[in-house]
């Protein structure tokens, strides 16, 4: 772990793996969509998707699986799936209340950045309660990129009033880590230890929870 001393004008935050544990939601949506037309859904299929937006994921189950459905009829239908299992239920990824409160509390600008898209994010953040922390929540459903580009990053930024090098990016995926990145952010990766190799020549800061990252920043402040 890597406590840098730099301290951030804004915080963006991934979604998805990063703030809520929906990566079992996710993965059982996308192996619902897959096992009724026939086929089997396998981790690695799962980890060519992980990071990705909706539209692209839907787009690489054609290629792999040669499914017959339009894209967006996919999507609609991973939609559905998904919206109906987040109804069901999500749960904080250890340190994301606590972080959130400290970020609250010092101030700090915050938005998301998630490949999920609008009404997803909406949905998991009225869940959690967490509308308060998030006056800004950018898809990349809505951006001309998915991650790894950097386009819903600097959406953020734009929309937080904040230059990309003055934003700290939290991310768990090396997808979206490239992705903030490339937008000029400084990105702190936050994965389970056995991960940190894959974020190797992506960042070089790297936390094992956000329990990690809030310790980090109270440090820095100090």
């Amino acid at each position: 772990m890597t406590v840098p001393a730099w301290q951030p004008a804004a915080v963006v935050f991934d979604m998805d793996g990063l703030l809520v544990d929906t990566n079992p939601i996710w993965r059982e949506a996308e192996r619902g969509l897959i096992e009724s037309r026939g086929h089997t859904f396998s981790s690695a299929v799962r980890q060519q998707i992980m990071g990705l937006r909706m539209r692209d994921i839907v787009a690489r189950f054609k290629e792999i699986y040669d499914l017959q459905d339009p894209v967006e009829q996919l999507r609609q239908e991973l939609a559905r799936r998904l919206s109906q299992l987040v109804l069901e239920g999500v749960t904080p990824q250890p340190g994301a209340p606590e972080i959130l409160a400290y970020l609250q509390q010092r101030g700090l600008p915050l938005a998301v950045a998630s490949s999920s898209p609008p009404a997803l994010i909406d949905g998991v953040l009225q869940t959690m309660g967490w509308n308060r922390y998030f006056l800004h929540r950018c898809s990349a459903e809505d951006e001309e990129r998915g991650k790894p580009a950097p386009d819903v990053y600097l959406r953020a930024s734009g929309r937080l009033g904040v230059a990309p090098a003055a934003c700290l990016a939290l991310e768990d995926t090396p997808t979206g880590a490239r992705a903030a990145v490339a937008a000029g952010m400084v990105c702190y990766a936050v994965s389970d230890p056995d991960h940190e190799p894959r974020f190797d020549g992506i960042t070089s800061h790297f936390f094992p929870s956000l329990h990690d990252v809030h310790q980090a920043l109270r440090l820095a402040e100090s």
